[in-house]
């Protein structure tokens, strides 16, 4: 049996950086508000949230949430991780390790373009794997989110994968996001069942005939379809709601409010 959970990406809120961040109380009222039953931050977003757990377990408890992954995001641009890198990857793993059965997902940032994109790749895996390794022998599920914009190492069918076939799948899984999928050209539906096996954690978004995002329901993304898929192949885990419309930039709350009401409408109770 399928056991498919749905919450809310804090990147919804991250584009208005400097309104938002560290308010955490605020987020999760909305998120709670909106019908989700998680919430998945990025560390940045977090503020003093980021050094206290146990604070943000209460704020979690209050509202009847659950943290559902950590995003964790680093450059990983040479052959192995730097000093600094593997310090803050291992007190993120510490942090996610608060809130059993979160999610621990890594995130590259993207550069300023694809130049030398093969020893670039190479080396992020490289980065990536030893995280996830180190990752599992703490207990944690760890999953990779590649993301579009012009510098993502990651990003076409192909880069796709090269990553797929680099990544140590021993200790590491797959985020599929929905947008960055179909910004690649690829289609978000077919590259899950292609790559099923690996899916640990899924983020949607939508996006416009022409591209562009858009408030989820209103673009071209078959999100019944997705459920559907995966119910019927027992998915257990979350599905994460990250909406990066120009409405959402300007008005995170009612856009999440929206797109609550379309999951509550379209996607749940999909059989």
């Amino acid at each position: 049996m399928a056991n498919i959970r749905f919450g809310f990406q804090t990147y919804t809120w991250q584009m208005s950086y400097e309104r938002f961040r560290g308010r955490v109380p605020h987020i999760l009222d909305v998120v709670a508000k909106a019908g989700g039953t998680g919430f998945e931050p990025e560390i940045c977003m977090l503020g003093d949230y980021a050094t206290a757990p146990d604070r943000l377990a209460e704020e979690l408890r209050q509202r009847q949430l659950q943290l559902g992954a950590l995003a964790y995001v680093a450059d990983w641009r040479h052959t192995h991780e730097t000093d600094d890198e593997k310090a803050s990857a291992d007190q993120a793993m510490d942090f996610t390790l608060r809130f059993p059965g979160a999610r621990f997902q890594l995130c590259q940032m993207p550069g300023k373009d694809r130049t030398h994109l093969a020893e670039r790749q190479n080396n992020c895996l490289t980065c990536i794997n030893a995280v996830a390794k180190r990752a599992a022998d703490k207990g944690l599920i760890t999953t990779v989110h590649p993301n579009s914009p012009p510098g993502s190492l990651f990003r076409i069918r192909s880069d796709y994968d090269q990553l797929m076939d680099g990544m140590d799948k021993a200790v590491l899984g797959w985020t599929p996001d929905t947008g960055h999928i179909a910004k690649g050209g690829m289609d978000p539906l077919d590259m899950i069942k292609t790559y099923r096996p690996l899916v640990r954690h899924l983020h949607f978004k939508d996006i416009s005939q022409d591209k562009d995002w858009i408030e989820m329901g209103r673009g071209v993304t078959d999100f019944p379809a997705i459920v559907s898929y995966l119910t019927s192949t027992g998915f257990d885990g979350w599905i994460m709601v990250e909406d990066e419309s120009r409405r959402a930039e300007s008005d995170p709350d009612l856009v999440t409010i929206e797109n609550g009401d379309y999951i509550r409408r379209r996607l749940m109770g999909i059989h």
